[in-house]
C-alpha cells in the first residue's frame, strides 16, 4: 500500500531524454499525479500517451524546450541513450543545484563517471531499467513489463529517494546492496540482445534459434570471466542463467539498439559491447568475440553518425 503523502513530498521532476525509455517514466509519474513533471525536449509537446498492462495513459505534458529557461530542480531523470550524455551538458548545468538528485536510467556500468562531471554537486543515483519501451511516436510510446521488477537502484540514501519518487505508478522499483553485480547482469543480458538485434535486425525472437543460442552463451562467457574481474559475485552457470532469463521475455521485444539501426542513428555500442571489451583490456582478460562484435558494431554506427551530420 502506498504511504500517505503531503504537498511537503511533492518535487518537480525534468526528464531529458523523452525516448522509449523517458516516455514510460514521464508518463507514468504524470498518470500517478504526484509531482511536477516536466519534459526537457526539442519540440513541444502537450500530451504524452502510455500504452501500459493496466491500459493507456493519455496526460497532459509540459515542455520546455530552451536550457536556457531551465531552473534547480528536485530531480532529473537522464533517460538519453549512454553517447547522448555529453548532449545534455546545458540541460543538466540548468537544472542541477547541490540538492539535485539526478538518476541515471541508462544502459552500462558506468553512470556516475559519465554523469558526475556535468552536474557539479548534485547526487548520482545509478538505475538499472528493466521494462522494455518503444517509441511509436513523438507523442506515444509503449511500455511491456519484464521479469519481476522494472528499475533497480543501490540500497542507500538515494536509492530510497527514488523508490519514493516512484512511489503511486504501476513501476516496480527494489534496492539492492550488491549493486555491481546487478549492473553487470544487466549488462550481460544487453550484451547479446543488443547486438544479436541489431546485426540481424530481427527481434527477440531470433535468440530461439539454437545456433544463436550458442553464439550467445559464447559471447557471455567471455563477459562473465570481465564482470567477475571487475568486482561482480557472478555464478558458475550465469551465462546460461542469463540466455534463460531473455528466453522469458516476449519474441516481440525490439531492443534499443535494433531500434536504433532501423532509424538510421548511431549505435550506443561504446556503453555496452564497447564496456565489456575495455574491462576485459583493463584486467589483461581476452574478448576476441565481443571484439568481433565492437568492430562491426561500431562500422554500422559510424555510418549512421555521418549520415545524421550530412557527412558522406
Amino acid at each position: 500500500m502506498s504511504a500517505v503523502h503531503t504537498s511537503k513530498d511533492r518535487s518537480t521532476v525534468a526528464v531529458v531524454g523523452l525516448g522509449s525509455i523517458g516516455g514510460g517514466i514521464a508518463g507514468s509519474l504524470c498518470a500517478a499525479g504526484r509531482h511536477d513533471v516536466v519534459a526537457c525536449t526539442r519540440r513541444p509537446l502537450e500530451r504524452l500517451i502510455v500504452e501500459r498492462q493496466e491500459g493507456t495513459a493519455d496526460v497532459p505534458l509540459r515542455t520546455l524546450t530552451d536550457p536556457a529557461k531551465a531552473e534547480p530542480v528536485g530531480w532529473v531523470l537522464l533517460c538519453t541513450k549512454a553517447h547522448e550524455t555529453a548532449s545534455t551538458t546545458e540541460w543538466l548545468t540548468r537544472l542541477c543545484d547541490r540538492s539535485t538528485r539526478v538518476a541515471v536510467l541508462q544502459n552500462g556500468i558506468d553512470h556516475a563517471a559519465r554523469v558526475k562531471p556535468l552536474i557539479g554537486e548534485a547526487t548520482v543515483v545509478p538505475t538499472l531499467v528493466y521494462y522494455n519501451g518503444e517509441r511509436l511516436a513523438a507523442d506515444r510510446v509503449r511500455i511491456r513489463y519484464a521479469g519481476e521488477h522494472d528499475l533497480v537502484v543501490s540500497d542507500d540514501a538515494g536509492g530510497r529517494a527514488f523508490v519514493q519518487l516512484l512511489d503511486g505508478t504501476p513501476l516496480r522499483v527494489v534496492m539492492s546492496s550488491d549493486f555491481t553485480t546487478l549492473k553487470w547482469r544487466k549488462l550481460l543480458i544487453n550484451a547479446i540482445a543488443n547486438p544479436i538485434t541489431a546485426l540481424t535486425l530481427r527481434r527477440q525472437e531470433v535468440l530461439r534459434r539454437d545456433d544463436i543460442r550458442a553464439l550467445c552463451l559464447a559471447i557471455l562467457n567471455e563477459a562473465v570471466a570481465v564482470g567477475r574481474a571487475d568486482g561482480a559475485c557472478l555464478a558458475a552457470d550465469e551465462a546460461t542463467q542469463t540466455v534463460s532469463t531473455l528466453l522469458t521475455f516476449s519474441p516481440e521485444f525490439g531492443t534499443s539498439m535494433y531500434f536504433d539501426r532501423l532509424a538510421g542513428r548511431a549505435l550506443e555500442v561504446e556503453a555496452l559491447t564497447g564496456a565489456i571489451v575495455a574491462a576485459g583490456e583493463r584486467h589483461g582478460i581476452a574478448t576476441p568475440l565481443n571484439s568481433a562484435l565492437l568492430a562491426l558494431l561500431r562500422a554500422i554506427s559510424d555510418v549512421a553518425g555521418q549520415n545524421a551530420s550530412g557527412r558522406p
